[in-house]
């Protein structure tokens, strides 16, 4: 690959990692996707960054889509494509920005899959058989009782856990932190792992989930425990961390209706994000309604709204 197209990316990564600060993992990501359209335009013999045009990446684009990309991850290297461009022309090495009015094809956008609330309620209430059960059961219940993100579950330091008044605080997205309930299963789940923790956990370690030789529990691991988890217990369906993450959204919202307090549960920066968890089925609407407006409460022995007249008068 020419030096031209190499250099100002290896900088580009650089400048995320050491001057915005960004995470390893956003770094690895934006050096993924923007080394797969470099190694695309050196393909075309597009030698350096300034040559490259909006024709250019719409045809990486078409290539993406037949390839059989997403258009959410189309629209991730988008991102990614546009700020490096605004680093280049920071930097002098471009002269506009070409991928500005470039949007990724629109896909169906999928539903998360959630959970049956008993279904969980069952594989939660399930008795450890060993400490690293103990240990499981206490991310699981936390997950689901907090809407943590695996990367913030794991993250979690025995400090930010306020068992007394039942919080934890938590960074998100961004480095954003927050405060968040936790439920009075998972404060007692967690009561329960820490002598545990307490027994495994290396000198200095101040990770709330530890692995059986001390240190820190990988993203990994966590996924591989809670699919062993769902197996043992007899789970009808996969279970993973966003699944429970998904199933406290849906459940949240099925409950409460609101939204606005759903998003910031959840540390969505957008509320078109969790949007998606308003798509209820029309059972669930139906009994809502029944339930709630004062005409239209439904006569269940003679298939009728309160009030209605069937005469004909």
């Amino acid at each position: 690959m020419p030096d031209e197209l190499c250099g100002p990316l290896t900088d580009f990564i650089r400048h995320l990692a050491f001057e915005t600060r960004h995470s390893p993992r956003t770094c690895d990501s934006y050096q993924r996707d923007l080394l797969r359209l470099a190694r695309w335009l050196a393909g075309r013999e597009v030698p350096a960054w300034r040559r490259v045009t909006n024709h250019d990446l719409r045809r990486y684009v078409a290539t993406l889509s037949r390839e059989g990309l997403s258009g959410r991850s189309i629209a991730r290297h988008l991102s990614a494509t546009r700020r490096f461009f605004q680093f280049l022309l920071r930097e002098k090495l471009a002269s506009d920005n070409p991928a500005l009015d470039i949007r990724a094809p629109k896909g169906g956008r999928r539903l998360p899959r959630v959970a049956d609330v008993d279904q969980l309620s069952h594989l939660l209430d399930s008795q450890p058989d060993d400490p690293l059960e103990v240990r499981d059961l206490c991310m699981f219940d936390l997950m689901y009782s907090s809407g943590l993100r695996l990367a913030e579950l794991a993250s979690l330091d025995t400090g930010t856990v306020d068992l007394r008044s039942g919080e934890v605080r938590v960074v998100g997205k961004g480095g954003k932190e927050r405060l968040l309930p936790v439920g009075k299963k998972a404060v007692e789940a967690i009561r329960a792992w820490l002598p545990q923790r307490t027994a495994l956990a290396n000198e200095g370690e101040d990770a709330l989930f530890v692995s059986q030789r001390g240190g820190r529990l990988s993203h990994r691991s966590i996924q591989a425990r809670l699919g062993r988890w769902g197996i043992t217990r007899g789970a009808d369906q996969k279970l993973h961390p966003h699944l429970l993450r998904h199933s406290f959204a849906s459940h949240m919202l099925e409950s409460s209706g609101d939204l606005r307090a759903v998003q910031e549960l959840l540390g969505h920066a957008d509320i078109a994000t969790t949007q998606v968890y308003t798509h209820l089925d029309f059972q669930h609407l139906a009994r809502v309604y029944d339930q709630s407006h004062p005409r239209a409460r439904r006569d269940k022995y003679h298939g009728r709204t309160h009030g209605e007249n069937t005469s004909g008068q």
